[in-house]
């Protein structure tokens, strides 16, 4: 099946025009508008770009006054150095010991030393709170179990329905 042209002299001329002035109008509002879509499009990619939020650096504590040369200076207490760059205290060598020592599957090695390292409060991992979230329980302490009160049977009696829906051995409940 051939392909019927008609296009002769006054038809390619046309088309030439519409080409033309569809340039034309292209490069005027391209001229005339391309410098606000550019910096609608800046301002849309800056909103996309993750939001950047300062680190939080512990306070560092107030230095004590200078000790004259003539008192005898005393040995300053064992604290934890913490680098400024870390956010985490540094791991105990026995529980950093519990890496090496077996695998996984068998509840050993790196299992076991986040077992053990979860055991630990957040106040003695973290040198300050990372997260929104961690200062709900920073520093609230350890966890202490309430005992219930009530008996057993106040329990069921008052979580059941007293219609007999749901009652506990309804004969027309069984499966036969």
């Amino acid at each position: 099946m051939s392909r019927q042209l008609n296009m002769d002299t006054l038809r390619q001329n046309f088309w030439k025009e519409e080409y033309l002035r569809e340039m034309r109008l292209r490069c005027e509002w391209h001229r005339k508008y391309g410098t606000l879509v550019k910096a609608k499009q800046k301002a849309k990619a800056a909103a996309r770009l993750p939001l950047k939020l300062p680190t939080l650096l512990p306070k560092t504590p107030v230095a004590a006054p200078p000790v004259s040369k003539a008192a005898p200076s005393k040995a300053p207490s064992p604290s934890p150095e913490v680098s400024l760059q870390s956010e985490m205290y540094p791991v105990p060598p026995d529980t950093k010991a519990l890496l090496y020592e077996g695998i996984s599957h068998d509840l050993q090695g790196r299992y076991q030393y986040l077992n053990t390292r979860k055991l630990n409060l957040p106040e003695t991992r973290y040198v300050f709170p990372i997260t929104t979230n961690f200062t709900y329980g920073w520093q609230l302490g350890p966890a202490t179990k309430q005992e219930l009160v009530s008996c057993k049977m106040c329990r069921i009696e008052s979580f059941f329905r007293k219609n007999g829906a749901f009652a506990l051995l309804d004969p027309r409940d069984l499966a036969l």
